[in-house]
Formats: structure tokens, sequence, C-alpha cells
């Protein structure tokens, strides 16, 4: 039985995504009919040729080139254009096919639901323990199962994206979206799953967790999210569970996971202190 198309609104903000947004993109429309999923990626603050090769994908894909590097700008813009919900929300370094696409999309079916994730495929291959360790605890823990950030792509409904926009612009785009909405708000669809590539080597993951760490700070000053904002924070309780697991390979991992917590909280704090909240440190590994 052929597939009967529905629309939805696809936002890729990508800044000098020229080597992963193609495979983004190939996955994403790989069985999709014609005309079911609205693409728009906008290239923002680009040197390179992300233009180029997203606009080589067809009817489907709309691009937008903004001279401004600003993720959230570049969703804002896309926003002006886009006509359709659910709106997915893409990062243009993960992979996304066109089931977990449609999963996403079907998990509005329920009325209660204003936002949803996928779950994460997480290819850890070639990446050295001090990489590995970090995210093998990382994992475990219960808020990253059941919050929205660090998937990769948020999609929302109309009324969710209205709260979206309600609030201001915070560098955790994706933390904002998890710590938005109430739990029985938000899903994460087993139907779907948004590969997302660790970085590979442990400079690159200080970076991306400083970053992760000062989006945390950061809205916890928000008014609106401050009281949402402890639910993201690690607890020693679940650390110590995680150990106590299997305390022969859990032990070491957390011990790991704590060190680089500790590392990173002090590169955060220098952050805040200086009031950078806008330095988008990003993983170039896996580029």
């Amino acid at each position: 039985m052929r597939y009967l198309p529905i629309v939805v609104s696809v936002v890729i903000p990508a800044h000098n995504e020229a080597g992963v947004v193609g495979r983004l993109l190939s996955g994403l429309l790989a069985d999709a009919e014609p005309g079911e999923f609205e693409v728009w990626v906008v290239a923002n603050g680009c040197t390179d040729d992300t233009a180029g090769i997203a606009s080589g994908f067809g009817p489907d894909v709309r691009v937008l080139v903004s001279s401004k590097a600003d993720k959230h700008a570049a969703m804002r813009l896309a926003d002006e254009h886009a006509k359709s919900f659910p709106r997915l929300y893409v990062d243009a370094d993960v992979e996304l096919d066109t089931a977990g696409a449609r999963a996403l999309a079907a998990a509005f079916d329920a009325p209660d639901v204003l936002a949803a994730g996928p779950e994460r495929g997480w290819p850890a291959e070639r990446r050295p323990w001090t990489v590995r360790w970090f995210y093998d605890v990382w994992h475990a823990l219960p808020v990253v199962r059941d919050g929205l950030f660090g998937r990769g792509v948020v999609a929302v409904s109309s009324d969710g994206h209205d709260q979206l926009r309600s609030l201001p612009p915070l560098l955790g785009d994706d933390l904002a979206a998890s710590l938005a909405f109430a739990p029985e708000h938000r899903r994460v669809v087993p139907g779907a799953v948004a590969v997302i590539h660790p970085p590979r080597t442990l400079s690159a993951l200080l970076r991306i967790r400083t970053r992760a760490l000062v989006s945390t700070t950061q809205a916890s000053t928000n008014g609106e999210l401050a009281a949402a904002s402890d639910s993201a924070r690690t607890s020693l309780s679940d650390l110590r569970t995680i150990a106590l697991r299997h305390p022969v390979p859990n032990a070491p991992k957390v011990l790991w996971f704590l060190a680089i917590t500790v590392v990173t909280r002090l590169r955060a704090r220098r952050a805040v202190r200086a009031g950078d909240f806008r330095t988008w440190q990003r993983d170039d590994t896996t580029r």
C-alpha cells in the first residue's frame, strides 16, 4: 500500500556543515514521498558549500542563507517561511531517516504531546576510552534517558512551538525545549532514532560538555526555566546507583565521569563569570 504523504516542516540550521548535511538529507529523504517533508536548511555564517550541497536535493529542500552565524536566529528565520506542524528542528550533524521523522510526527496524534524527541543512536567504535567511559555513565542517568536534550532533534506541535517562542534565546536550545515542557507533555519516541556521532577526542568532549554546563547555568537564571533546570543536573545518588549496579566495570567509569564533570564545571564557571553565553563550542572531530 502506498504511503499517503503528510506535510511535516523540518528545520535544519547549518553552520559550515558541508561535510555532513548531505548525509542527513540523504537519510531523511530516502523513502519520503514527494511533498511529504518541507525541509528548510538555513546556511548561517557559512564559509563552505553547505548551501550548494543542500540545494542539490531537489524541490522539497529549500535553502535560506544568512550571513550571521547564529543557530537561534537561523531557526527563527526558517520559522518565518515554514508552513506546517509538526515541526522538527534537526542538527545538521546527526542522522535521521524517513521512518524516524514519520514516527516523531505521529507522536502528536496524542493530544497531550507538545514536544517529542528520538532515541539516541550512539556509534562508539574507534572512540578512545576517555570518551566511551564518560558516555557509558551519561546515558545511564535517568535525567538523560528522560530529557529531550542531547538528541540532535526536537519536534514540536503548533502549541509547543508557541511555548518555545515565548522563551528568550538560550545557548542550549535543546535543553530549553526539554525544560519548557512538563514530563506529561513531552515524549521520547521509541520508533525514531537519531544517530549522534560522539567526539573522537577528549578535548572535543571537554568543549561540548563545557557548553552543556554553561547552558544549564543560563537556564537556571531564566525565570520560566529556573525551577525545572534543577531536574537537568546530575545527582550523586544516581551516580552511586550506577556504580553499585555493576561495581567492577562501572565504578572506574563513574570516577572518570566525575573527573570530567569537575574540569568542565571549572571551565563553565569561567565562561559564566565573563558573561559568555554565546560562544558555541562544537565538536569538529566528527565533521
